[in-house]
């Protein structure tokens, strides 16, 4: 535990309405490095009172894309714990004695107004570009059947807060020091439907699960005078805010899933993205570097040198290259056979391989992950790069542009290759190599980069792939003949047809 700070309790709440969005993962990241920092508990509660907006599969989605970033929660719905239930859908009774208190006490009304009644009353004030907006308090103070002689009444009514007009505006934040809000509106508490809105969810739920430290987007700072209302008029003991900044595109627009694939937390999972870079540069995005030019840092030596008072208010810049970067040194420093777990896990995952690959093609896959990985940025890269090893000999699709670019001397030099891949022995890259570059280098005179072109195209397919020689020897001596003699063939009866 820390010296400085008491056990801290996080919580990061997100609803499954879809895809889980980039910002989980990156309050959850925060809210999990002070629970660490101060030896406390991280908890997951799932917010799912807006039931018209949930989509099945998307609370998997929340679970399954925290394991993977290594963002696990201490507590929460499929974890337990001695403060659940974790879903509010599960906690309905629970609101329910706590909106009778503040209806008792005076601090929240009955509101009768129908949809379209609110509706008309925003389009007026829109009209009127009146300075005060909001909810003009038609029903505050009126019984049922009073209500009801009115225009716009509705049969169930929600409940309302009634904010005095002396609620205080500002509050402490971790991050930005004493902050100022706009005056909140008689926001609804609880709808028509008997289940709770957010705004008094969030602080009953919070009250109930003992969390002491509140991290969440800037976007609420403007809720907070409402929050801080709830907490006194119910008793509440008031937590410490820390409100994080928006992560924005480069127009500097929030950052949304409509707009920007990589808002989405699945995506970078189906990019290829390691989990261990993706949660460096979220890091990074809210974050310094804990020394000058130190970008690459592990989750533990993040949580070692946190402090609030570092984090960044600024709407960093969600910059791509950036992340390929951090990802390409990631895999640079994975051993061999780790990243060639890694791409054949992101292959079965995203469908390319089947869940039960061939054998021949993990070995191959085994083999060839050291020539990639050099140049490797993601693990989508891996299989297209090596798709040639995979193909049968006589499905191998060869790049007419590449057979174009091909020199004159190009059948002499297949047939010196035929020769020298039939008498290779052992039929290893080095003695591929040594033979290659005897004959048609040292002895016929060309270029290497012209010598070993047409064996390239012959093998592989295109003019561009990892280092030839080791592919030839990965893929063995049959397979290399059967394709330097099927290009062999192919420009023989081109050069046939046009003399």
């Amino acid at each position: 535990m820390s010296q400085h700070h008491a056990p801290a309790r996080t919580r990061v709440a997100p609803s499954p309405t879809g895809d889980p969005h980039v910002g989980t993962a990156f309050m959850a990241l925060f809210d999990l490095a002070w629970a660490r920092k101060t030896g406390g508990q991280f908890v997951l509660r799932i917010e799912d009172t807006d039931q018209n907006r949930l989509v099945p599969g998307s609370e998997q989605q929340i679970f399954e894309s925290l394991d993977w970033l290594g963002l696990s929660p201490d507590e929460g719905p499929r974890e337990g714990g001695s403060h659940g239930p974790y879903r509010q859908s599960e906690r309905l009774e629970t609101y329910a004695p706590f909106v009778e208190k503040l209806l008792a006490s005076g601090h929240a009304y009955l509101c009768w107004c129908s949809a379209d009644r609110l509706k008309e009353l925003r389009e007026q004030q829109q009209q009127s570009k009146q300075a005060v907006t909001g909810y003009d308090r038609m029903c505050l103070g009126l019984t049922r059947e009073e209500r009801a002689q009115l225009p716009g009444f509705a049969e169930h009514p929600v409940v309302r807060m009634l904010v005095p007009d002396d609620v205080p505006l500002e509050f402490d934040d971790l991050i930005r020091g004493r902050v100022s809000a706009p005056r909140p509106d008689d926001q609804v508490i609880l709808k028509a439907d008997g289940f709770p809105t957010y705004h008094l969810a969030v602080v009953v739920d919070d009250h109930l699960m003992g969390i002491t430290t509140i991290v969440r987007g800037e976007e609420w700072i403007s809720s907070t005078p409402k929050h801080l209302l709830l907490y006194r008029w119910l008793g509440f003991d008031v937590p410490q805010f820390a409100h994080m900044p928006l992560l924005r595109n480069t127009d500097r627009s929030k950052i949304s899933k409509r707009k920007n694939p990589a808002a989405r937390l699945l995506w970078f999972r189906e990019q290829g993205y390691l989990p261990e870079a993706v949660r460096n540069f979220l890091q990074l995005l809210g974050y310094p570097p804990s020394a000058d030019g130190e970008e690459v840092a592990t989750f533990e030596e993040f949580v070692e040198h946190f402090s609030w008072d570092k984090v960044n208010t600024t709407g960093p810049i969600f910059d791509l290259t950036k992340l390929d970067w951090l990802n390409g040194h990631y895999i640079r420093d994975l051993d061999p056979d780790e990243l060639a777990d890694r791409i054949i896990e992101w292959a079965k995952e995203t469908g390319e391989w089947p869940e039960k690959p061939s054998k021949r093609h993990v070995e191959l896959l085994r083999g060839a992950t050291p020539l990639i990985q050099p140049r490797l940025t993601r693990l989508n890269e891996a299989l297209p790069q090596l798709d040639f090893l995979f193909a049968a000999d006589d499905e191998l699709e060869v790049d007419d542009d590449a057979v174009a670019s091909l020199r004159d001397d190009a059948i002499p030099v297949l047939e010196t290759a035929i020769v020298e891949v039939e008498a290779a022995e052992p039929f290893s890259h080095e003695e591929l190599m040594a033979r290659l570059r005897a004959r048609l280098v040292d002895e016929m005179g060309i270029k290497a980069k012209f010598a070993f072109a047409p064996v390239r195209v012959a093998v592989t397919g295109r003019k561009v792939s990892p280092p030839l020689f080791e592919s030839m020897e990965l893929l063995g001596r049959e397979s290399t003949l059967v394709r330097l003699r099927a290009l062999h063939a192919r420009l023989l009866e081109a050069a046939t047809a046009e003399g």
